[in-house]
């Protein structure tokens, strides 16, 4: 037991002076990060600004609670949550009596968005600030405006969720306890500033950064950057400017709308609408002329970091039609859904004119086929009957359609997210003219996009906000974040209340502070120099 008591005795000192004496034993040392020093050449500066992409990756494919996209589509005026095929995180989002301030989705929406913002203040600080040539002049200016871009974003997603939000335009290195929130208009100067400054340096989408294998379409250009100022514009309540960029958009000659078949399942059934969500089909250099940015993805098996988490869209939309006795997992009903959203009878039954394409069978499915080869059925129309139309062959959007056959249970998905597109300049564009009570107008633009979808046209008098945000649901159902767009235009709770009637899991709750999401409450407590205020009645 002695030499056991020596031994410990004399090593003691050794490891002492490790740590009390040899002080740069705890120097750390960072291999890889975003901070302005470890930006030394243009590929560093490239590598961190590739990160703004992973960051947007996060908040669209983030799997550890497998209802995410459930929160921004549910309990909205077009999806509901059957009861047992909830996960949990979008629960406060429907019953909104549990929408508190230590809510989960609110929290990670807040953090990502800082997160994002402070990447893009490391780039935007080591451009403006390098003295030695790490990066030619021109590649600064086309590094900041892209940092500019991703921060504006991150901004813009914060001013129409929380409303006011602590500026914070230096890269943060220690911790900060004394945020303030600043102004709504403060917030959006920031953003104004940051898309005007990117509008006038990123390059046009045909003239985008491009390695060996060509042009890298998914990198930011101007048009990304009009169309989101566009949106902010018409928040901030400046129609006039936000007609004019989504003006600029339509008329740049760079886009164009999809309006015959094209591209990898031209032989298989399908249209002009359905091909655009089609793997292979939804990248601008892959012949979709409508797409301003895809955030591209690949199959982490072929290319390192491919995507940042396990994305869930695919089985929160589809239809559990599998557990449906002599039904098969196949590729023509888009792989393995579970049915955590079930659109609302008013998108299913009272949306879409008859002739509308966006309500083919190839974009939203109404029927299901027995499909198990050597069954009696085979071929034959699965009945509608009782609880099975509640999520198992619950009419559903085909958008997010992804089949795997080595990943038959299809936990995750590989699928690029088409996150801006000309459909929806056009619909920015209507906004801004009928906000300027310019229906006439608003009617031609709309007249433009539903003619694509063979609906009927309208007059100037049919065009109000509501009939706009109708337009909105029958072309960007499943893509849109639609809550968000509900909270920018302050219609929320009376859209919500109005069309998502049904009895099961029904909405609760519903008020106009929700207009507004709560500030997260470990942020206010963390923060002991200064008063986080939080929105009202939370």
């Amino acid at each position: 037991m002695k030499k056991y008591i020596i031994i410990i005795l004399c090593v003691y000192p050794v490891l002492q002076g490790l740590y009390s004496c040899n002080k740069s034993f705890l120097d750390e040392k960072l291999y890889s990060n975003y901070a302005p020093d470890k930006m030394t050449d243009s590929l560093g500066v490239d590598a961190a600004a590739i990160g703004l992409y992973y960051q947007m990756g996060l908040f669209f494919s983030k799997s550890d609670r497998q209802g995410w996209p459930s929160v921004w589509n549910a309990g909205t005026d077009i999806a509901w949550v059957p009861p047992t095929q909830k996960e949990g995180i979008e629960v406060p989002y429907y019953d909104y009596t549990q929408l508190i301030s230590t809510d989960a989705a609110a929290t990670f929406t807040w953090n990502w968005a800082y997160q994002m913002i402070n990447n893009a203040n490391n780039i935007i600080a080591t451009v403006e600030s390098a003295t030695s040539p790490i990066v030619t002049a021109g590649g600064k200016t086309a590094f900041n405006a892209e940092a500019r871009f991703f921060r504006a974003y991150a901004y813009n997603m914060l001013a129409a969720l929380f409303g006011k939000a602590p500026i914070v335009t230096e890269p943060l290195t220690k911790p900060k306890t004394d945020f303030v929130r600043a102004s709504l208009d403060e917030v959006n100067a920031l953003i104004e500033n940051d898309l005007k400054f990117a509008i006038t340096n990123l390059p046009t989408i045909d003239n985008v950064k491009s390695n060996s294998k060509g042009k890298l379409y998914g990198r930011a250009n101007k048009a990304m950057a009009q169309q989101l100022l566009a949106e902010a514009y018409l928040r901030m309540g400046k129609n006039d400017l936000a007609e004019a960029q989504a003006q600029a958009v339509i008329s740049s000659g760079k886009f164009s709308l999809v309006t015959s078949r094209y591209g990898v399942r031209t032989s298989m059934p399908g249209d002009a609408f359905s091909d655009m969500f089609v793997f292979g089909n939804m990248r601008y250099g892959q012949g979709n002329k409508e797409a301003i940015w895809v955030l591209e993805q690949e199959n982490v098996s072929t290319v390192a970091g491919g995507y940042s988490g396990a994305p869930q869209q695919r089985r929160n939309w589809g239809a559990a039609y599998y557990q449906i006795n002599d039904m098969t997992i196949c590729d023509s009903l888009g792989g393995r859904g579970i049915g955590r959203m079930r659109l609302t009878d008013w998108v299913v039954y009272g949306l879409y004119d008859a002739n509308d394409m966006r309500n083919s069978e190839n974009n939203i499915r109404h029927r299901f086929y027995y499909n198990t080869v050597g069954k009696p059925n085979y071929g034959q129309q699965v009945p509608y009957a009782g609880g099975d139309t509640v999520f198992k062959i619950a009419p559903h959007t085909t958008k997010w359609y992804q089949y795997d056959p080595n990943d038959a249970f299809g936990f995750a998905m590989v699928k690029d997210w088409i996150i801006m597109r000309l459909g929806e300049t056009y619909l920015l564009l209507a906004e801004a003219q009928f906000k300027q009570g310019k229906i006439n107008e608003a009617a031609i633009t709309l007249n433009t996009l539903r003619a694509r979808s063979n609906a009927t046209p309208i007059t100037g008098a049919q065009v109000t906000l509501d009939f706009i945000l109708d337009e909105r649901a029958r072309e960007l159902l499943a893509e849109e974040n639609r809550r968000m767009t509900l909270m920018r235009t302050k219609t929320l709770v009376t859209r919500t209340l109005k069309y998502n009637t049904q009895t099961i899991n029904p909405v609760v709750g519903l008020t106009s502070k929700h207009l507004l999401l709560p500030v997260p409450q470990a942020e206010i407590d963390l923060n002991k120099d200064a008063k986080l205020e939080q929105n009202d009645l939370y």
